[in-house]
């Protein structure tokens, strides 16, 4: 292998990926990473910085910035995409407007997640031809949110070879080990769901199940999450352990009501916060200053990774209150770059790896469409990812999870279609909009505050 693109190169989070590549170079092979992006002086500073790692790593990779699509993918040998249509400022639009409609504000649940999804669908499909044209044989690995639901739009209209990927899972797994006092390699959590739907429902520690070590430990399950989400008695009630974006379905409200009390949704506070780190940036990169932007990046990603869903459980400005993450973000355990690195690197590979992605579902989850796309652990090697059995979902999950896989289905549906009538038809069937009137207001206001993206849908 010779070539990484990452399309949405002038993302945030490139440099953290670039970190990864490098120290995987030797494996992987690799000699040119292509960041590409519509933005050309966003993708200047990420490339600046990203150059910077690889100095600092000392492997011999170039870090090149083409103008058209054709060319960044042309010979690689794995795509990522992580782009955000519309950029931090669309987010933040559409969890603004969420939150003026009594809906709480958030990048990939509710109305910001078909806002989303809706904007993305369009851009990621056509994304998606350009590599099976220049780049048929290489693997797509989808980063980019909602994540499920956007894999299910590329596997269902393309031909690519397709894996989605999440930090979510796991982030949760290590946490899980770290309450059992218990390195992770010790460790299996029974995990299943969609993309930011999922649960543990049994975990392993030395092979023997731990579940009620965890479920009974009131102090271990408030240390799973990075905010105060959810009350214990009702993961003991429901009997698994569920990921951090079910705050958004189980406690929709206070999540709401945190929000009208901080005065901003997180997406408001990153606009602010993304300002402030390129003025910077291009101030350092400019005067040539890689190692100071270096470390206003790595300051920037602790700032950001400190006030992860405080907001939204414990409202507040957790930015203004120089909350951070004390790991260094580069050299963490888990986070976006390690998830990548995992997925690359078992796709070289002879020996399976377990990892849970988002893939087609195959009969894993007996309630689901067999191309329906689920989050579950998957077997990956060289000749792909194979979906581990799941069985049927529990009782207590089952109807939330089949209502968010027809939202997502009906969503697709509307990308492609370009229906107005099916978008609304999507929130009719989700469950935390479920009526009619709002659905119809909701799609209206959604497409006049969005026109440059959204005015295809009719």
């Amino acid at each position: 292998m010779s070539k990484v693109t990452i399309i949405g190169g002038g993302g945030i989070r490139t440099p953290l990926v670039v970190y990864g590549l490098a120290q995987a170079q030797a494996e992987l092979g690799l000699r040119e990473i292509a960041l590409y992006d519509l933005d050309v002086e966003r993708v200047s500073l990420i490339a600046a910085l990203s150059r910077a790692i690889v100095q600092q790593d000392g492997v011999d990779i170039a870090i090149t910035t083409p103008a058209q699509l054709e060319d960044a993918v042309a010979g690689a040998s794995f795509v990522i995409s992580s782009i955000r249509v519309g950029g931090i400022a669309a987010r933040a639009r559409d969890e603004r407007l969420a939150i003026e409609h009594g809906l709480a504000g958030q990048e990939t649940t509710g109305l910001g997640g078909l806002a989303m999804a809706l904007r993305t669908i369009p851009v990621t499909l056509a994304h998606a031809r350009a590599v099976e044209q220049h780049a048929p044989d290489a693997w797509f690995i989808s980063f980019t949110n909602p994540a499920g639901l956007i894999t299910q739009a590329l596997s269902q209209h393309t031909k690519l070879n397709l894996v989605g990927i999440c930090d979510t899972p796991s982030e949760m797994f290590h946490r899980i080990a770290a309450a059992l006092q218990t390195p992770l390699d010790r460790v299996q959590c029974d995990y299943f769901g969609l993309n930011h739907l999922g649960w543990v429902r049994r975990v392993l520690c030395d092979g023997e199940d731990a579940t009620a070590r965890v479920l009974d430990d009131e102090q271990a399950l408030r240390s799973l999450y990075h905010a105060d989400l959810f009350d214990p008695a009702m993961i003991r009630a429901l009997g698994m352990i569920p990921s951090e974006y079910l705050f958004f379905y189980y406690e929709q409200q206070r999540a709401l009501a945190n929000q009208r009390k901080a005065g901003a949704s997180r997406g408001e506070e990153i606009a602010q916060l993304n300002a402030g780190l390129f003025e910077r940036l291009h101030q350092d990169v400019s005067a040539e200053r890689l190692t100071d932007a270096l470390a206003t990046y790595r300051r920037y990603l602790q700032q950001r990774s400190g006030a992860y869903m405080k907001l939204e459980a414990e409202a507040g400005s957790a930015f203004q209150a120089g909350v951070e993450q004390e790991e260094d973000p580069f050299e963490a355990a888990t986070g976006y770059h390690r998830i990548a690195l995992d997925v690359m690197t078992a796709l070289l590979r002879d020996e399976p790896a377990r990892v849970v992605v988002n893939v087609s579902n195959r009969g894993a989850i007996a309630d689901l469409h067999a191309d329906d796309v689920v989050e579950i652990p998957c077997l990956i090697d060289r000749r792909g990812a194979h979906p581990l059995e799941v069985g049927s979902l529990p009782d207590n999950v089952r109807g939330l999870v089949q209502a968010v896989k027809e939202y997502e289905r009906l969503t697709i549906r509307a990308a492609v279609e370009q229906s107005q009538e099916l978008a609304r038809l999507a929130l009719l069937t989700y469950p935390l909009v479920g009526q009619w009137a709002p659905a119809r207001n909701l799609i209206s206001a959604l497409v006049q505050s969005d026109p440059e993206h959204l005015a295809y849908l009719k």
